[in-house]
């Protein structure tokens, strides 16, 4: 059984027509990328598998785990083990991000069926994760995301994957505005979390992503549909050609 299978998924936002018959496997462990040039639809991908409401479902399929996703709602889908990575985090002032943390996972905890963490076992997983992505404790003190640049908030987004610890990760260009020392940090962040159990999803345009968490399959994504799969070295080639052969 597929760990997240599409199937002849067609979406709409605004009554543009924007997925168009997109199919996807991805089995327990794998990491695929998907590439592709502007509007090509990647994004509205992401927000679809997460449940975003503004956009329409008119045709196909998505299952998780054996389930299907499209009856879930937003929350039901993330506390199952859907986590997005956004490309631009939201800023949430007045929102400490250590309450956004343990709101968030004794929300998940009660989904599944467990008792809240408390106090000392919260603090105890918030140090560990945060030690091991460079998680400094000022910055757990701040509102969150107020105030930090885009290298930070994209550490933040990435410290949030390793905290609740999905089963099923979709980084929306996650290496978007990122310079080099802040794109190893985030990509070893991902690389840390990289189980027999747990899958990815990279959306992204550089293959520079490419360099630090190197994926099981690329999948080049075209008006709404993949147009072609590969391993690590179809990176490569767009690198060098560009999309031009597949418009």
């Amino acid at each position: 059984m597929a760990f997240l299978e599409i199937k002849n998924l067609c979406a709409r936002v605004e009554n543009k027509e924007i997925l168009k018959d997109f199919s996807l496997t991805i089995n327990e462990g794998e990491v695929h990328a998907i590439m592709g040039p502007n509007g090509s639809g990647k994004s509205t991908l992401s927000n679809v598998i997460a449940g975003h409401p503004a956009y329409e479902i008119t045709a196909g399929s998505i299952t998780f785990k054996g389930k299907d996703l499209l009856a879930m709602r937003a929350d039901e889908r993330a506390n199952s083990g859907v986590f997005l990575a956004f490309q631009y985090p939201t800023e949430l002032p007045g929102v400490g991000t250590a309450l956004f943390f343990k709101t968030a996972i004794n929300a998940k905890r009660k989904f599944l069926g467990l008792p809240d963490l408390d106090a000392v076992q919260f603090m105890k997983r918030l140090k560990m994760r945060a030690t091991a992505l460079g998680i400094t404790d000022e910055m757990l003190k701040r509102p969150v995301n107020v105030g930090f640049s885009g290298g930070e908030k994209k550490k933040m987004e990435t410290f949030q994957m390793a905290f609740l610890e999905p089963d099923f990760c979709i980084l929306d260009e996650m290496d978007s505005g990122l310079d080099i020392d802040a794109l190893k940090v985030v990509s070893n962040g991902v690389n840390i979390m990289r189980e027999p159990h747990r899958s990815f999803l990279l959306i992204t345009h550089y293959q520079r992503l490419l360099d630090y968490i190197v994926p099981d399959f690329i999948h080049i994504m075209v008006n709404g549909k993949i147009v072609e799969s590969g391993d690590k070295t179809l990176a490569l080639h767009l690198e060098e050609k560009g999309y031009e052969n597949y418009k």
